[in-house]
């Protein structure tokens, strides 16, 4: 009886795993799934669903049988192949190592914050952990201060600094202009945006210093602004003649502006900015907290494109200013550009590392991760010490010891030791970290790593998109080996399919023509008075310095580009026909007019015997692979989808 039973349930399950299953071909198989993913990731509206879905699984079947011919010739393990596919792969990992929720989280705060601009003032004194108790104590006390008098309401910011510098210590008080979302640390940034107009913050300590910011007023994003300079430079700390002299130039070359000359030309001639003067001064389009208060001040209160500003005096010299473009931020999420902008950026901010931890946290109880408590905190970091001092990794007794596990592999204190060679050793990438620290990110490396590897069984689009990409591309190597080159390189088949196939290449209604297409309408009137007095039209296209291209043939009157009605008669010029979409315009010449039903020679039908021929030696293939890799098609799952 339980014999009976076990028999019994394994039938049903194996109806039930078969029920999913759409076709096979040869011994593999294909499920409802996997069809349906790949109908709705490609399919366009339709009226007969039937018909489509018919018609789309004939296709899908054609294709498998091709992908499975290609990896039986191993042409998946083509070098090349397998460069693009890791290629790809190493672009799409990124994109399934991050909690979305939390990306998308942050990614909302930051177009929030691009919509308003804050004037900074920031107050600092410097702290480390090697200063005595007293001087620290100093620190904190001159910026509760600061803090308290500006709270109070004081407005005189130097004099402030003056006096907490007499009665306690030396603080920097700085006018920042400016900021913006991602113009300052993402902590700090947090600080400030906390901030009402007026508001300052409470004291703040990081790393080297202890800090306080003013809120001194918000405006609406200044957005970004596109601009041409002309810059005098000047040495740090000019003073004197040098200065004066370098400004009665600058208001020389402001007067010659103002009287009509070249903006690009004086900028040639006079600007000391030797990334933009041979381009007329023009600068990559900037926004705010890119340049010092009063460039950005004078800057944005340019009211309209072409407006140029007075000299005006920075740390880098005198500039005058053209402004050529505005561009406002925008105000609305649906601006895909912008937002595709801003999450590139949040991908280079440090403020990203919040999904990641977030993630990292989720993904540790699917990646199997065991920690062998067998060895000890004190163990680890004792040794990591060791390899610290020395600069080596040598043979310790943790060395060869599992000390963490993952389902399908394992992580010996040899690999944790050379993380921390590697990464201790690193004074680019080392900031310090005490070991728990290090551990920390130590297992967070190991976790991602361990999921990226095996990111296939963790997603499964992540898993089909790889799969269609590589696919896709050992499809067209054996399309381009079986049918596409060899129909091409085939004259013999060629000539013998035309002649089998006369009847098929016919001319409809035709014309020999002259066919212009130039670069805007008015050009298109100077190529048809060149037509006109009788120039050839290679002569025309090669006078033209690639305003016009110009081509002759024979062409079916439904490919000419003609205005709607034209009545064509040999000898006519058409009318220039323009194209919105870049301002281009074309044009055409008859030359002679043949009726329809003329026979094709083979050179003219060539191109479409080309097409026909790959088409029948595709069919013939096909027909070969389904007797290599028997078809069959599970009619109930399929009719289960046409419901």
């Amino acid at each position: 009886m339980k014999q009976f039973l076990i028999f019994l349930l394994a039938s049903i399950f194996s109806i039930q795993g078969f029920s999913q299953t759409l076709f096979t071909y040869g011994t593999n198989q294909v499920s409802k799934d996997e069809f349906l993913r790949a109908y709705n990731k490609n399919k366009t509206p339709v009226t007969n669903k039937e018909q489509s879905l018919k018609e789309y699984l004939d296709l899908y079947i054609n294709f498998k049988l091709k992908v499975k011919e290609a990896k039986a010739l191993k042409l998946d393990t083509l070098q090349q192949i397998q460069f693009d596919v890791q290629n790809f792969r190493g672009q799409l990992e990124e994109g399934y190592l991050n909690d979305e929720k939390t990306v998308n989280a942050l990614l909302e705060e930051a177009f929030e914050r691009s919509q308003q601009d804050i004037h900074l003032l920031h107050f600092s004194v410097p702290v480390n952990s090697k200063m005595s108790a007293a001087d620290t104590m100093k620190a904190y006390q001159a910026m509760n201060e600061v803090k308290d008098e500006l709270q109070k309401g004081k407005t005189n910011y130097d004099e402030l600094v003056d006096e907490i510098k007499k009665k306690i210590t030396v603080i920097k008080g700085t006018d920042l202009g400016y900021i913006t979302a991602f113009s300052l640390p993402y902590d700090i940034e947090n600080l400030v945006y906390a901030l009402k107009p007026g508001g300052v913050s409470k004291v703040y300590r990081t790393r080297t210093a202890l800090h306080v910011f003013k809120n001194v007023e918000e405006r609406h994003s200044a957005g970004k602004w596109k601009v041409a300079q002309i810059l005098l430079a000047l040495p740090p700390d000019v003073s004197g003649p040098v200065l004066k002299e370098t400004e009665k130039r600058a208001d020389s070359i402001y007067t010659l502006l103002q009287s009509g000359a070249d903006f690009a030309e004086l900028a040639k001639k006079y600007s000391d900015d030797r990334l933009t003067y041979t381009n007329g001064g023009e600068m990559p389009p900037f926004g705010t907290g890119k340049f010092e208060l009063p460039f950005e001040s004078a800057v944005f209160a340019l009211k309209k494109d072409g407006a140029i500003t007075k000299p005006i005096f920075t740390g880098y010299g005198f500039h005058i200013v053209k402004r050529i473009q505005q561009i406002p931020t925008p105000s609305v999420k649906t601006d895909e550009a912008y937002m595709g902008e801003l999450k590139e950026q949040l991908k280079q901010d440090a403020r990203i590392n919040i999904a990641k931890a977030k993630f990292t946290k989720d993904i540790t109880g699917k990646t199997g991760f065991k920690r062998n408590l067998a060895v000890t905190n004190t163990q680890l970091f004792r040794y990591a010490d060791s390899v610290a001092a020395s600069g080596e990794v040598k043979n310790y007794p943790i060395s060869k010891a599992n000390i963490f596990l993952f389902t399908k592999s394992k992580v010996t204190g040899n690999d944790w030791l050379n993380f921390i060679k590697d990464y201790k050793l690193n004074a680019d990438v080392y900031k310090g970290e005490n070991n728990e620290a290090l551990l920390d990110k130590y297992i967070a490396t190991i976790t991602i790593e361990y999921y990226r590897k095996h990111l296939e069984e963790f997603n499964e689009d992540f898993k089909y998109q790889l799969q269609e990409f590589k696919e896709g591309n050992i499809l067209f190597e054996i399309m381009e080996r079986n049918i596409w080159s060899k129909a091409t390189n085939d004259s013999v088949g060629l000539k013998k399919y035309y002649d089998a196939n006369k009847a098929k290449y016919l001319w409809t209604e035709s014309a020999d023509a002259y066919l212009y297409n130039c670069n805007n309408a008015k050009t298109a009137e100077e190529a048809i008075q060149a037509v006109r007095s009788g120039k050839s039209w290679k002569a025309i296209a090669e006078e033209s310095d690639g305003r016009i291209q110009a081509d002759s043939g024979r062409y079916e009157l439904t490919q000419l580009q003609v205005p709607a009605g034209a009545e064509l008669k040999e000898g006519i010029i058409t009318t220039p026909l323009l194209n919105a979409g870049d301002n281009t315009s074309s044009f055409v010449k008859i030359i002679k007019l043949f009726p329809a039903n003329q026979q094709r020679s083979f050179d003219e039908a060539r191109g479409l015997v080309i097409n026909d021929y790959q088409n029948y030696l595709e069919a013939k293939w096909i027909e070969t692979l389904k007797k290599k890799y028997p078809v069959k098609v599970n009619e109930p799952v399929f009719q289960s989808i046409l419901k």
